[in-house]
């Protein structure tokens, strides 16, 4: 039995666990023979059909979720075409609601799975000719031969600690720039808009097992792990235990936790406090910051300490926090959401992602979208497209603004002067929105040097006050001296003054000094050493010269 592997991901980047964890249960069955066939939703699809045809398998397998759904689906129409004796058989989050719909519209798909496939999957494979034993399958969804759609449920691996770990199988890749490693099934939350909001129960694999793991991720020189765990903190003493297992492998890997900022007890704050720089990258969940908008999204924790939580997180100098917050939520408004992502940047949030909302297949939120007056599309990605508090082109406003947020906020050389901007102007964001979206720069690719030229411009215009703060950034950024936001920066035969103060760096005569002065006759101002021996862009060395502070 010959089983084909499609390998469809949303970049070369990205990976799924999904065929190593599979492949791993089943690494002794000589009787199956696995090819695989890796794209991305770019690529052209002509050769990926010529591959899965010159293959000629006994079956078609592949995941599927909801950035990966609509070529997957013109992939496997054509293979079905050409080698219509295959058995097609998908799984995947696509899959966690209603499939009847999906097997009527593309009955060249044999049988989906939902829930975790690691168990059933070989269940089925032993009796695939035999759809009377199909019944049997966890978790299997199909249209028999009388047409009648059948569903068995949802599959659940109970002893998840006793599955072999996915980077057991050939098929795990060691070649991206993260591995994923899941530490835990299930949530304790019970989040509407979330297809994990009702897995129950949470399963953990023990330390001992994850310390293995890890040791094995750390012999192949991975530097990047996202930990898989829905609330990493939800077991303080789980959570502590996992805080120190990290430290056996700092600095060599850096650990991507998602982390409830309402749940910090005063024992794991203490415990933060004193890691390494480097160890962690924390992902907040918050959504909004709205007490009646988490209690419609069933969110559990009050608000109260999920900010207290959060504003200590962005503290921690040593780690970064990124906080989140989804447009298209129940009772969420435009100027709620503005005036939320002026409250993130004001607690020194590391990154502000605003996404919008999509109503996923299995969701209680997708379930109760009439109720809730949520109108959304049928087709993935499922984007909400208005609710009762949020109309159509507020969205597309939350849209642009996110992108606006990527682009400058999220953006290390342009966060601090974009902060000072939004929290000493409560227009600025609005203000600099409509500006990207009238010259049509909202969506468009742009480099760091063009977003800086862009803001240099728009503040020129409406904030000139900041045109210091942004010179500054633009130098330190290492971004020409030449251009337009570096006119006041002076380069030609700069000596040391007799006075200055060093704010970092070690002056020494064979730096390439700048001088951007703040008062020209005082020769008061900031001045800039670059190294000219390497090619380094950057400033090495930073001093101010005749300002009060010295």
């Amino acid at each position: 039995m010959k089983i084909l592997w499609l390998d469809l991901n949303s970049s070369y980047a990205h990976s799924s666990l999904a065929l190593p964890a599979l492949h791993a249960q089943m690494l002794n069955d000589t009787s199956v023979e696995w090819e695989v066939v890796s794209t991305t939703i770019n690529e052209n699809i002509g050769p990926v059909i010529c591959k899965i045809q010159q293959a000629n398998p006994d079956i078609i397998a592949a995941t599927n979720w909801l950035f990966t759904h609509e070529p997957l689906i013109h992939i496997l129409a054509r293979a079905h075409a050409l080698l219509p004796d295959a058995q097609i058989v998908l799984g995947g989050p696509e899959f966690l609601g209603d499939n009847e719909r999906f097997l009527r519209t593309n009955p060249f798909v044999t049988a989906v799975f939902r829930g975790e496939g690691e168990e059933v999957f070989p269940q089925w494979l032993a009796c695939r000719k035999d759809q009377s034993l199909w019944s049997s399958v966890q978790g299997l969804c199909y249209i028999n031969n009388e047409d009648d759609y059948c569903d068995n449920g949802i599959a659940r691996v109970l002893d998840f600690d006793k599955l072999v770990a996915p980077e057991e199988s050939p098929f795990f890749n060691w070649d991206k720039p993260f591995v994923q490693l899941e530490t835990t099934r299930g949530c304790f939350n019970t989040c509407a808009f979330c297809v994990s909001g009702g897995e129950k129960p949470v399963r953990a694999l023990s330390i001992e097992v994850i310390r293995q793991r890890l040791q094995r991720i750390h012999a192949n020189g991975i530097k990047n792990v996202r930990v898989l765990d829905r609330t990493f903190n939800y077991n303080i003493r789980h959570a502590k235990e996992l805080l120190k297992l990290f430290l056996e492998f700092a600095p060599d890997i850096c650990f991507h936790l998602e982390i409830h900022p309402a749940l910090l007890s005063a024992e794991l704050k203490e415990e933060l406090q004193v890691l390494p720089e480097g160890l962690l990258h924390l992902e907040a969940g918050i959504q909004s910051l709205r007490e009646p908008v988490l209690e419609m999204s069933r969110r559990k924790g009050k608000l109260s300490d999920a900010l207290e939580g959060l504003k200590f997180l962005c503290t921690l100098t040593q780690m970064e926090t990124h906080a989140d917050l989804i447009a298209g939520l129940p009772l969420y408004t435009l100027s709620d959401m503005i005036e939320d992502v002026h409250t993130l940047a004001s607690f020194g949030a590391g990154e502000v992602q605003l996404e919008s909302l999509k109503l996923l297949p299995g969701t209680e939120m997708r379930r109760r979208a009439t109720e809730l007056g949520i109108r959304y599309s049928i087709f993935p990605p499922y984007e909400v497209l208005q609710t009762n508090e949020i109309t159509a082109d507020e969205l597309q406003t939350a849209r642009k603004l996110s992108r606006l947020l990527d682009g400058f906020y999220n953006i290390k050389a342009w966060q601090s002067v974009v902060r000072k901007l939004m929290l000493e102007n409560e227009n600025f964001l609005m203000d600099f929105l409509n500006h990207l979206d009238t010259h049509s720069w909202i969506d468009q690719p742009l480099s760091l040097e063009r977003r800086g030229v862009i803001l240099y411009e728009f503040c020129k215009e409406q904030y000139p006050d900041y045109l210091l703060d942004i010179t500054i950034a633009w130098i330190e950024a290492g971004l020409s001296l030449k251009k337009q936001p570096a006119e006041r920066v002076k380069t030609k035969r700069q000596t040391p003054p007799e006075i200055w103060a060093p704010v970092y760096g070690e002056y020494k005569e064979s730096l390439k000094l700048c001088f951007l002065p703040t008062d020209e006759e005082k020769n008061e101002g900031y001045w800039f050493g670059f190294e000219t021996e390497i090619q380094q862009p950057k400033p090495v060395f930073k001093a101010l010269s005749g300002s009060p502070e010295i």
